[in-house]
């Protein structure tokens, strides 16, 4: 081969890395997500039998808590804890499928018998996110509206996922909120919950509202009312993803 040739032949191939980077389109580098590619994990709070015994609240700590409180129930509706963060679960299950993602969840039953740290391990395995469900409770009928439990900067357990446990929490608080108008009481950093401490994934906790406030109790006990708020909660799980 000549050398014409095979300056020719340079020149062609330096061209085509010049045009050729330059026409790589940019999602081709990072490739978004879809959803069906994503798995969110459920835990819905409680169970029908408070479990007593004591496990460590975090990965070898000395520290015990009780494995699964009791909970709280509606002072009006008389609808117990458990019952409700089982049936929006249910629900919330069904909006995220409907919306491409799959889902796994900690409980399908109240009569089961299923620790914090058991919960979080379990969700750990096949989950990009975890969803804790709850419902709050005071001593004053005033207090009312939604709020998220989530793991400081401090968290010597899962201090690493701070920053995303943080945004998941704020994307789902606003969108609940939003879907359902409840009163937004912003987010509460905790580092003593096993259910969070336990993680390898990013979580957060949602109060729903207020089993102890009328308005808060009776809204939360309709199913129509269920349906909203699952909604707003996978609007929030959407905007975290950034779907």
């Amino acid at each position: 081969m000549n050398k014409k040739i095979l300056r020719a032949a340079a020149l062609s191939l330096a061209l085509c890395l010049i045009f050729g980077a330059v026409a790589v389109p940019a999602y081709a580098a990072k490739k978004k997500r879809d959803r069906s590619e994503i798995t969110i994990g459920i835990d819905p709070g409680h169970q029908s039998k408070a479990d007593t015994s004591k496990e460590p609240d975090g990965p070898g700590s000395s520290t015990k808590k009780y494995k699964v409180t009791g909970g709280t129930s509606g002072k009006y509706s008389h609808l117990a804890e458990y019952k409700l963060t089982l049936q929006v679960a249910k629900k919330l299950k069904k909006e995220l499928e409907s919306r491409g993602y799959k889902v796994v969840m900690t409980r399908t039953k109240n009569d089961v018998n299923i620790s914090n740290s058991k919960r979080a391990k379990k969700l750990n395995k096949k989950c990009d996110i975890a969803i804790r469900l709850h419902a709050d409770g005071a001593a004053s009928s005033t207090a009312h509206g939604a709020s998220m439990q989530c793991s400081s900067k401090k968290n010597k357990y899962i201090s690493k996922l701070y920053s995303r446990c943080n945004k998941l929490s704020q994307k789902v608080l606003d969108a609940y909120c939003k879907e359902t108008g409840m009163k937004n009481r912003g987010i509460a950093y905790r580092d003593d919950l096993t259910g969070t401490n336990f993680s390898t994934i990013p979580v957060t906790l949602i109060e729903m509202g207020f089993m102890s406030n009328k308005s808060d109790d009776t809204y939360m006990a309709k199913p129509k009312n269920q349906t909203k708020m699952a909604k707003g909660i996978a609007d929030g799980i959407d905007d975290y993803f950034g779907f």
